[in-house]
């Protein structure tokens, strides 16, 4: 499968057009981005563990019953998928208290919720990606009606559930994540972008040592050691 059009470059990865008009190729880079692209920089084969990590999550999710626009993987850095218009929502499914959800909410910082807390971010840049709630969905014409709402809000618990299981047996915290969710060309809603460590916090089950994109935003060293990690762990 060849590379044609470049359709889309985001900070973490190009989306090209192939010879087939319903697939696309999703190229990961190694860009590191923080804040809404406030900080920046750069690690060399992170986008490659992401390609890896994100590969071997899309299958685990088609296993319980998951759709997604994950194809195959081409290589350690490409992979194919299905060509989906991305709903402009970041769905944000929280188990440990941390990050914007503390300063928010002045929630105890590593806190254990009662319960899976999940959250819309509408995905605008300029206007700092603001949490929305249901209502704005519809108001904004984002989602238009509460059957699509309700699907990605069980959607993501499911998703959740079957995450937090797998990571629990390699020893890793599953503490919060973003996906995101797209239409095909039949409007049927599945799974999109990526699951990898710079959209999940995982923290090390002995010890809440940090080993996802947090690295980067806090300064605590080299995130591409970590990812590698976490690759050999769901890999084992």
């Amino acid at each position: 499968m060849d590379k044609l059009e470049l359709l889309y470059e985001g900070k973490g990865k190009k989306l090209y057009s192939t010879n087939k008009q319903d697939e696309v190729i999703a190229e990961f880079k190694d860009d590191l981005t923080a804040f809404n692209a406030q900080k920046k920089g750069s690690e060399s084969g992170k986008g490659s563990l992401n390609c890896q990590i994100s590969s071997l999550l899309f299958k685990l999710l088609a296993k319980n019953n998951i759709k997604s626009h994950f194809i195959e993987m081409l290589d350690e850095r490409n992979m194919l998928c299905k060509k989906v218009k991305i709903i402009p929502l970041e769905v944000v499914v929280r188990n440990i208290a941390t990050g914007s959800l503390t300063k928010r909410l002045g929630i105890q910082d590593g806190k254990m919720l009662d319960f899976p807390l999940v959250e819309f971010y509408y995905k605008n840049d300029d206007l700092d990606d603001p949490i929305i709630n249901d209502e704005h969905c519809k108001i904004m014409g984002i989602l238009d009606n509460d059957k699509d709402i309700e699907f990605l809000k069980n959607t993501a618990r499911e998703i959740n559930k079957i995450l937090l299981a797998f990571f629990d047996e390699r020893n890793l915290k599953l503490v919060d994540f973003k996906i995101e969710f797209g239409k095909n060309e039949n409007n049927k809603i599945l799974l999109a972008d990526e699951i990898s460590p710079d959209s999940c916090r995982l923290w090390d089950k002995d010890t809440n040592r940090k080993m996802d994109k947090d690295i980067f935003r806090q300064n605590l060293g080299s995130v591409v050691k970590s990812y590698k990690e976490i690759l050999n762990r769901i890999n084992g």
